[in-house]
């Protein structure tokens, strides 16, 4: 592991099953945990709140840059309103993707992520993790699934059946993010040369979480 931080970036698509098995990796370790993620989606919902546009590039930056958010006992926080739920929306997901796309919401978020690695280590989950935040990274996992099996997890985790109108939505909106994510400017989501692929269309979160266990006992 010489030269390289103490980190796992684990990278992948919308619903892959990534935050889940990141932060169970990182307790199994000791490990601090980043979800990446969320920082995003609490930016388009902190400019949904503020009223400002997610296209607006330098108001939504600016809004980053001293976004009131916190991680505390398993729940996120933007200013002192337990948002935890709120983040998780399809729309919310929706904004996130759009703002992600601004190069000056990128760079303000940058340093905070990387703030949260300390001498505990930690495991990252998002979509640039490995190829931005964290080059050098001990571990790079991508990790993903189908977008069905995707669409279906998604499903089954706010209550509503496999099939029908809303699942359809569901799976269109994942789909319709995958290509966002894929085609985005900035740092798109893609399997990096020196990433392990972690297909989970088949694994549970257990044998998920002990794949990326042996690889890091393994580095």
């Amino acid at each position: 592991m010489s030269g390289k931080q103490k980190v796992i970036a684990i990278d992948g698509p919308s619903a892959s099953g990534k935050g889940t098995v990141a932060s169970r990796v990182a307790a199994a370790l000791g490990f601090d945990y980043l979800d990446s993620g969320a920082l995003y989606r609490l930016t388009a919902l902190y400019a949904r709140k503020q009223q400002v546009e997610w296209t607006d590039e330098a108001g939504v930056a600016a809004l980053a840059e001293n976004l009131p958010a916190k991680f505390a006992d398993g729940s996120v926080w933007l200013e002192e309103e337990d948002v935890s739920a709120q983040i998780r929306s399809e729309a919310i997901g929706m904004g996130a993707s759009a703002v992600a796309q601004l190069p000056k919401v990128r760079e303000a978020l940058l340093q905070r992520q990387r703030d949260f690695l300390t001498e505990k280590g930690l495991v990252a989950d998002g979509r640039d993790i490995g190829s931005v935040i964290f080059p050098d990274a001990a571990l790079k996992v991508f990790l993903t699934a189908s977008a069905r099996v995707r669409a279906e997890r998604r499903a089954k985790q706010i209550g509503l059946p496999c099939e029908g109108l809303e699942f359809d939505r569901i799976l269109s909106d994942i789909e319709a993010r995958d290509e966002a994510d894929r085609r985005r400017a900035v740092a798109p989501l893609r399997q990096l040369p020196d990433a392990q692929l972690l297909d989970t269309t088949e694994l549970n979160i257990e044998e998920a979480v002990k794949k990326v266990l042996d690889w890091y006992h393994n580095v």
